[in-house]
């Protein structure tokens, strides 16, 4: 069983999560400007999970009162057989874990595919990368979706995309299985199965994972 770091005793979130934010923070661009309160850290995870300019995108804060702090990034044991580097993603738990040393991870809530049948399954490479990616719905997804025949051409990328701030392709193979690992334009549907069998994370934590994972890092599906 897979556990993760969490507060005991009735500490509150703030006081558990301030050692983290060094480690799960390096990857995140700060708006220029005075700092807001929600920047100056009156929650550890405000310098995670606030706003980041990213090129011509600036990508809103996540609403922390709003949000369930067990959907927030952070450290957990994960005891398995996986070497570190694996991105392991379990459907059902609606976690997606990058494998490090010592049996640890890091956990990254996921929005996971809404029917079973959706969802892929088994082992793949990420075969490519894509910031700010473009978004061309398949031709199965236009024929369950309808409303998405307006975009068959293409979306391109930007706040309103389905796909988010960053997307990383799975391949099996050199096969592109047409499966991927995104950000969203809906973060309140992380945690939930409510996508097309794609695997999607807040904004915030797409960029991190993305920065921290190289061609051709294995992912496993669970």
């Amino acid at each position: 069983m897979i556990n993760s770091k969490v507060p005991s005793g009735g500490l509150s979130r703030r006081t558990v999560c301030g050692g983290m934010c060094l480690l799960l923070s390096g990857c995140m661009t700060a708006p220029q400007g005075p700092l807001s309160v929600y920047q100056q850290g009156i929650d550890p995870y405000a310098s995670i999970y606030g706003p980041i300019a990213d090129g011509a995108y600036d990508i809103p804060a996540l609403d922390l009162d709003q949000v369930d702090p067990d959907l927030l990034r952070r450290e957990a044991t994960f005891p398995g057989r996986y070497p570190p580097g694996t991105i392991v993603v379990n459907i059902a738990e609606r976690r997606l874990y990058l494998v490090q040393r010592g049996g640890r991870a890091l956990r990254y809530a996921v929005g996971v595919g809404r029917e079973e049948a959706l969802n892929f399954r088994g082992s793949a490479v990420i075969g490519r990368k894509a910031e700010w990616p473009r978004w061309i719905p398949t031709a199965d997804m236009i024929k369950k979706m309808p409303r998405y025949a307006a975009y068959a051409g293409g979306m391109p990328g930007g706040l309103e995309n389905p796909l988010g701030a960053r997307a990383l392709y799975l391949y099996v193979g050199n096969r592109d299985s047409y499966f991927r690992i995104h950000g969203t334009n809906e973060p309140t549907t992380i945690g939930s199965a409510v996508s097309s069998g794609c695997i999607r994370l807040f904004n915030q934590d797409i960029i991190d994972l993305y920065n921290r994972v190289p061609l051709g890092t294995p992912v496993v599906v669970l």
